[in-house]
């Protein structure tokens, strides 16, 4: 079975977070570049891979994995040596998940939402985040005392978290808080975050050329 990972990916996509988690755990990928021009996301040898037709997505040791969440923490539990997922018996392990679900299930649909100024209706709790009130409230809590979700500890929930919420600030559909902007700027000092804008920046110059 082939060790190679492959990684899909268009750095106008939610595929940087999964290229930033990749810089993290730092081992060996390969990028299989998609162009979103030529459709290039919809066409039968990407459908083939994830019939969603959605970017990122990997390949590894003969297993896909699709969804920015799931890819994250497959990274995290495959790489145990990076040291970005408590393990299965860590009582850090369970804030470890509830937050990294909370990304996934409150705080991305609701910016979405606001972004796209999608009326909630009159029934909060048909939807998975219940109001954005109560989801930045939650985040609030979720960051504090900090630095990092789990404290002292940078993990994977980090990348994953901290990615929506640059993408909330960046769209205006999350108000730049100081807890919320003080986050963010302290996940770009990251060396393997820099790495990844450097690499999207190659990256999209030559999906143009």
């Amino acid at each position: 079975m082939s060790e190679e990972l492959v990684f899909y990916h268009n750095p106008l996509s939610r595929g940087r977070m999964v290229h930033w988690m990749l810089e993290e755990v730092g081992v060996p990928y390969r990028i299989e570049l998609l162009s979103f021009e030529k459709a290039e996301h919809k066409k039968p040898a990407f459908l083939a891979v994830n019939p969603m037709g959605k970017i990122p997505a990997i390949v590894h040791r003969g297993a896909v994995v699709t969804e920015c969440g799931a890819i994250i923490m497959y990274l995290a539990d495959a790489y145990p040596a990076a040291k970005l997922a408590p393990a299965i018996d860590d009582p850090a392990r369970a804030p470890y998940l509830r937050w990294m679900f909370f990304g996934q299930g409150c705080i991305e649909p609701a910016l979405i939402d606001r972004m796209l100024s999608r009326p909630s209706g009159d029934k909060p709790g048909a939807l998975s985040y219940g109001s954005y009130e109560d989801m930045l409230h939650t985040t609030e809590k979720a960051l504090t005392p900090g630095p990092y979700i789990l404290g002292d500890r940078f993990s994977a929930v980090d990348v994953y978290v901290g990615s929506q919420l640059a993408f909330g600030m960046m769209t205006k559909s999350l108000v730049p808080q100081p807890i919320f902007q003080n986050y963010v700027n302290r996940l770009f000092e990251r060396p393997a975050y820099k790495r990844v804008l450097e690499q999207g920046e190659k990256l999209a110059a030559q999906l143009k050329s």
